[in-house]
């Protein structure tokens, strides 16, 4: 690990006065720390967001559920009041690795971090979230534009997440055994706006499926979502799945994720 400076502030504007040149927040710490360890990433100073209280927590209201950006994907999972409003975002956070990264992982280090194969990506796209930050409000849809990369500028903070409350929803994955991250993960919603389907694990980043969106606004069912045949064209093939895998695999997960979702 290369030497850096390391930053403890106590509340958002320390947090954002201590972000100077070469500098990278550090939240839950899963992906950052790891990728330093091995001299894949670096910075000059890391400024740690684990003191700044206001960053985590959980509000539910009558139509949404909005989820600060240091709380802990193991938070999220154990809310009676998440689990009430949109149980598929707590059972999304509670898939999430293991205990540990459960326990130190938060959603807004997540995001941020954008892994092409994470599960809260494909969450907020499936749900239509809203990403808040210390100077925007940005869609779901807008937030993801490439491998690793988001609409996020340099030293914007993400503060919190803010989830609609759907009609019904579930998110189901098929994890990598070993990393359990995704394999193929499929987050699917409906609301009076329509039918989202958010997909991880299959490009270059989290992405939706307008295909099989158009099927389930036509027909909610698991079967509708299976029929659709997905282009491999541009999907991701390594030694754990091709291409042709994973498209085959989008459909039967959106399928088992209709299928969860109307048996709440």
């Amino acid at each position: 690990m290369y030497t850096f400076d390391y930053q403890h502030p106590t509340d958002r504007a320390d947090a954002a006065a201590a972000f100077q040149g070469d500098s990278r927040y550090l939240a839950g710490g899963q992906s950052l720390v790891q990728a330093m360890k091995l001299r894949l990433a670096s910075a000059e100073r890391l400024v740690d967001l684990g003191g700044v209280a206001d960053l985590k927590g959980i509000t539910v209201d009558a139509g949404s559920v909005t989820v600060g950006a240091m709380t802990t994907h193991a938070t999220v999972a154990r809310s009676a009041a998440v689990q009430q409003a949109i149980p598929a975002l707590a059972e999304l956070a509670g898939g999430i690795g293991d205990p540990m990264v459960r326990n130190r992982g938060t959603i807004g280090g997540s995001l941020a971090h954008a892994d092409p194969a994470a599960c809260y990506p494909a969450g907020i796209l499936g749900l239509g979230a809203t990403v808040h930050t210390d100077r925007r409000s940005i869609a779901a849809d807008d937030f993801f534009l490439g491998l690793y990369e988001t609409a996020l500028q340099p030293g914007e903070l993400i503060v919190s997440v803010q989830f609609p409350i759907p009609e019904v929803a579930a998110y189901i994955k098929y994890k990598q055994p070993a990393s359990r991250f995704a394999l193929i993960g499929v987050c699917v919603s409906r609301s009076a706006a329509g039918v989202r389907v958010g997909v991880t694990g299959a490009k270059a980043t989290a992405y939706r499926e307008a295909a099989i969106e158009a099927a389930l606004n036509a027909s909610f069912t698991p079967e509708a979502a299976k029929a659709v045949q997905v282009s491999a064209a541009d999907l991701n093939g390594d030694l754990h799945g091709s291409a042709t895998y994973r498209a085959a695999m989008i459909s039967v997960m959106a399928s088992r994720a209709v299928a969860a979702a109307l048996a709440r």
